[in-house]
């Protein structure tokens, strides 16, 4: 799964400073006194990493048109931290973004050394992406992932790189005693294969070992501090974070984004003691969340993203927009791709779908919380490496002599246009497509010849996109990725540099977990598989799945053998983790920050009417209106870009509680699900602009007086950024 959730209070405007672990006594790592009993000392943190939340690419779906436009709910970067009493620590971050960025990962790694020197380095530190395809993009840095954002995006990567950082200091400033528990479960209803007919082509013997044509087993870490007790929880679940369409324009952490949200406010409200999941209330927030000032844990959700083939949400059959079955084998509808849409289970909604697919998260990493038993007991240890997988040698030895193959340099499959049910592509370009129209391969040869070498390389991926072999203006793809192995005792987390297929992941671990159960300290050992980790090539799948050259296959960079050479790699590393060895270090991978090109404009002024001021409403709640739980409020306000200030770890709407005759006190911000805030133009490249908050009133929420306010910073022709505020009218919730 993917989402990290950590407990703080967070400010509002500028006027607070962000606390973590509020009202307790903070011991930075060098005053810690490990305890009688404590293996290890454990550390969280989280920081805001939401990005410009206006004419920015949300990255994932590849649509240059879907750019942000306002927030559904806030992103943020989790971070927990384990030491050893005595010896190795690791860390683990995870981003509500879409995938980790090679570049972003060495410019941390950069700040870390500066700060801590070798404490902290490449080695032990890793970060994951959720997979959310609603969070603004331009942060990576070859060239193919960054074009629909017209360029790199420095904002959106210097918010998520900070982030980052901020988040690891503070997890390893809250380094305490304390101690780890697992639990592991089923959790049925919340993902579906999106490519069926490229599972069905692995061997009928291996498909008969499992149940189910996607990985149901979610894993959660639970974090007991010795003094507080629980602090907080990472958790492992795979599925897509789809369920927020290629037509949505508001930031959003989507189901994993939700279900952390969820396991927060459900930790904050439960004080002390056990809550069963089923306390959560019908809106799915429980109660008026986020304002008491009482965080004192994190509960984070770790996205172990260990599988291809998710379609957006669970339980929907996959139709066209005609009604009528989707083709098998393609995904079209009358050879169109466009028509054939994965449907959430409250589709058109996917808004609600978000909520019901974090919630099924939400409960079942509750349950796992609550009943978690086995403690994790053992070493602290890490393997790293770089492996150039664009001419790797791999031996292959599962039947009959061995064999020596190689991978190929990077290339994209004419499928890879396709898209997915999660998001169709363009064109007349169709999954299980390896043979390639005439037309486009035209097209292709004028954009990059591609040599017999290269063709033979990847068959039978007819190429579209020769990536690994473009440089102009700089290179299109990867050829070196990070590999590596986090040991806590007997739990290990595989992190991949991208995506990869159900049964490509099952073979991993297993082959992983092979090799780790020969040694007695890991005879009970779990392994994970954290995708989207510190870089990203996009897909790995089966040999067999290769061949049907659905959008994953045509999407596995390297070749037929890319998997094989991942399990040859991890393998590797494993042996040295139990031999207690270290590994080659590999070749470093390119730094291409100084050759970024950007493209988006930058904001040049805002302005408003003759008359009016920024924060004025301009549409506002009728007087003395009353409201009842379920309602939805709307307030719109002259405003300016969201890019001229981020509000990180603020927010730009508010809804306020009116406490006695005149204090007005924070309930409800841009970070939560019930709030949502829009931003628009009057008219394309218009400096005059609007902002309209949408409240839905929880079920939870207190009766009494309130209003909404809006927060922003407008930019001057002269470059002055000035801040402003306003507030609708007063109105009442009733009941």
């Amino acid at each position: 799964m993917e989402f990290p959730t950590i407990y703080a209070s967070r400010a509002y405007s500028k006027m607070k400073l962000w606390t973590f672990f509020l009202l307790m006594v903070l011991l930075k790592s060098d005053d810690v006194v490990v305890y009688c009993g404590s293996d290890y000392l454990v550390g969280l943190g989280s920081y805001d990493i939401t990005g410009p939340a206006a004419d920015v690419n949300l990255m994932g779906y590849a649509k240059a048109e879907q750019v942000a436009s306002g927030i559904h709910f806030r992103l943020r970067a989790r971070a927990f931290i384990v030491a050893a009493s005595e010896g190795n620590r690791i860390v683990f971050v995870n981003l509500d973004a879409c995938m980790a960025s090679q570049i972003v990962t060495i410019k941390v790694i950069e700040r870390l050394k500066a700060r801590y020197g070798d404490l902290y380095t490449e080695k032990n530190v890793a970060i994951s992406g959720t997979h959310t395809h609603a969070a603004p993009g331009g942060y990576l840095q070859y060239f193919l992932y960054i074009i629909t954002s017209f360029g790199f995006v420095r904002q959106s990567f210097d918010i998520i790189v900070d982030g980052i950082e901020k988040s690891i200091i503070q997890a390893h400033e809250n380094l305490r005693p304390g101690s780890i528990f697992v639990d592991e479960g089923e959790l049925l209803d919340a993902g579906v294969n999106r490519s069926p007919s490229a599972y069905l082509n692995n061997p009928a013997a291996e498909r008969s070992k499992y149940k189910y044509n996607v990985d149901k087993e979610m894993t959660l870490l639970k974090f007991v501090d010795d003094e507080r007790g629980p602090i907080g929880s990472f958790n492992w679940f795979a599925t897509h974070a789809t369920s927020m369409g290629r037509r949505n324009s508001l930031i959003s952490g989507d189901n994993k984004g939700a279900a952390a949200r969820f396991m927060e406010d459900w930790f904050e409200k439960k004080d002390s003691g056990r809550m069963d999941s089923s306390e959560l209330e019908n809106d799915g927030l429980p109660g008026l969340s986020d304002y008491h000032g009482k965080q004192e844990a994190v509960d984070p959700w770790a996205y172990a993203h260990s599988e291809q083939d998710l379609s957006v949400c669970p339980q929907s059959h996959l139709k066209s927009y005609t009604g009528l079955p989707c083709d098998f084998n393609h995904s079209t509808c009358g050879g169109k791709n466009k028509l054939c849409y994965g449907q959430g289970p409250s589709y058109p909604d996917e808004f609600e779908s978000t909520r019901i697919i974090g919630e099924r998260q939400f409960r079942k990493a509750v349950d796992l919380f609550n009943a978690a038993d086995e403690e994790i007991k053992g070493e602290v240890d890490f393997r790293h490496a770089y492996i150039d997988f664009s001419k790797l040698e791999v031996t292959i030895s599962d039947q009959g002599p061995d064999k020596v193959v190689k991978t190929c340099p990077a290339a994209m499959g004419f499928a890879f246009a396709a898209g997915t049910t999660d998001g169709p592509g363009s064109f007349d370009f169709k999954q299980g497509d390896n043979k390639g129209s005439p037309f486009w391969k035209l097209v292709s040869n004028l954009v990059k010849t591609v040599s017999k070498e290269q063709r033979d390389c990847q068959h039978p991926k007819p190429i579209l996109l020769d990536t690994g072999e473009m440089n102009i203006p700089y290179d299109w793809a990867p050829s070196i990725l990070p590999i590596q192995i986090l040991r806590v005792g007997q739990f290990v987390i595989l992190c991949l540099p991208g995506e990869i297929s159900t049964m490509a992941g099952r073979r991993l671990r297993d082959a992983v977990k092979t090799v780790l159960s020969s040694h007695k300290d890991f005879e009970n050992v779990h392994v994970v598989i954290s995708a989207l980790s510190n870089a990203y090539s996009q897909y790995a799948t089966t040999y067999e799945e290769y061949h049907v050259q659905r959008y994953e296959g045509a999407s596995t960079l390297f070749g037929p053998h890319t998997l094989s050479a991942y399990i040859q790699e991890f393998k590797k590393l494993a042996k040295a983790l139990i031999s207690g060895q270290p590994v080659e270090p590999g070749p470093l991978p390119p730094n291409l920050l100084n050759k970024q090109v950007s493209l988006l404009p930058p904001v040049v002024v805002d302005a408003t009417p003759f008359g009016v001021n920024f924060g004025d409403v301009c549409s506002d709640v009728p007087q003395n209106s009353t409201f009842k739980r379920g309602d939805i409020v709307t307030v719109s306000f002259w405003s300016a870009c969201p890019r001229n200030d981020l509000m990180t770890e603020g927010t730009f709407a508010l809804v306020e509680f009116l406490q006695g005759k005149d204090t007005w006190i924070p309930a409800y911000d841009d970070d939560d699900f019930c709030l949502r805030f829009k931003w628009s133009r009057r008219f394309k490249l218009s400096p005059m602009s609007k902002a309209t908050v949408e409240w839905r009133i929880p079920q939870g929420a207190t009766r009494g007086v309130y209003r909404i306010s809006h927060f922003g910073a407008a930019k001057s022709l002269f470059g002055s950024i000035n801040h402003f505020t306003g507030s609708s009218s007063a109105f009442v919730v009733v009941s």
